[in-house]
């Protein structure tokens, strides 16, 4: 009897251990252990996801790596340069053959297609059509590693095609500065510039209406043409320089053609370059990240 006593007087008071309580306690501590790795981690997690997903489709992105820059390099680069360096000359386009100067934009012109691509459609899938992302949020992983994961992973296959994208530049012969290399990241930070606000604007929709059709035909294609992408942006009417000046592509582009061939540009014009990139992608990844938090809080 008092050994009986002296066990209770042992045991914490108002706490009874049993079996069914230690292993309760042990499962929610393996259960606290799983989840570290996730909650450090998270982004990359959904990051890998999003590389399997892309497994689905490879053949389109094969074809936007390799396949769309050797028909514009050939098409643009090789068939239009010999008519317009005939007849304007092969040092009359900034100072540079046809070729050397359209390349360049064709591979930051490369960067936004990958987000439009990215940014949209997967985007209405993972909230909407296909609610991946909500079922992402019951575990885990928080609402703004879900966001930062698909960063990463759009980040990671657009630096493959402008890899593959400036190998094909070399072969043809168009980039002729030892330091064209940092081209690529000049349209790195051009497609996630406008792929970071893209991303946001898409996962503020609630329903697909026409409103990313609509992006694709009325911002994606009028910045492609008024971007000084196929001629300088000076031989276009004033009134029409402006959609330049707030196009990450007219920003990647100039700043690939200052590594590309030493573009002659102010100092200070290559940074505000730099600062306007980095100010949208800023600005969008934050945006993203709020939106995901009111979406998938709920």
């Amino acid at each position: 009897m008092s050994e009986i006593a002296s066990a209770g007087r042992g045991a914490p008071k108002g706490r009874l251990e049993t079996p069914a309580t230690h292993a309760a306690s042990g499962t929610t501590a393996r259960a606290l252990a799983a989840a570290r790795m996730p909650r450090r981690w998270g982004a990359w997690y959904v990051a890998l996801h999003r590389f399997r997903v892309m497994k689905s489709y490879t053949g389109t992105v094969v074809v936007a790596g390799i396949g769309n820059p050797l028909i514009y390099l050939y098409a643009l680069g090789v068939g239009l340069a010999t008519i317009v360096d005939a007849n304007a000359g092969d040092q009359d386009v900034g100072g540079v053959s046809y070729l050397v100067f359209v390349a360049p934009a064709l591979l930051a012109s490369a960067a936004i297609t990958v987000s439009s691509e990215e940014f949209t459609y997967p985007i209405m899938l993972g909230y909407k059509w296909n609610p991946t992302f909500t079922g992402m949020s019951a575990s885990p992983l928080r609402p703004t590693q879900i966001v930062d994961g698909v960063v990463i992973s759009v980040s990671i296959r657009m630096l493959v095609n402008l890899v593959l994208f400036f190998l094909l530049i070399v072969i043809f012969g168009a980039a002729p500065s030892p330091a064209a290399f940092l081209m690529v990241f000049a349209g790195l930070l051009g497609g996630l510039a406008f792929g970071a606000v893209l991303m946001a604007y898409t996962s503020t929709l609630e329903d697909d209406a026409g409103q990313l059709a609509m992006v694709m035909r009325f911002i994606v294609l009028p910045m492609t043409l008024f971007s000084g992408t196929f001629f300088p942006l000076s031989t276009f009417p004033i009134w029409l320089q402006w959609i330049g000046w707030i196009s990450p592509l007219w920003h990647g582009t100039e700043l690939a053609r200052v590594f590309s061939y030493g573009y002659a540009e102010p100092i200070w014009l290559t940074i505000v370059h730099v600062a306007y990139l980095v100010a949208l992608i800023v600005v969008g990844w934050v945006w993203a990240r709020r939106i995901s938090v009111r979406r998938l809080g709920r």
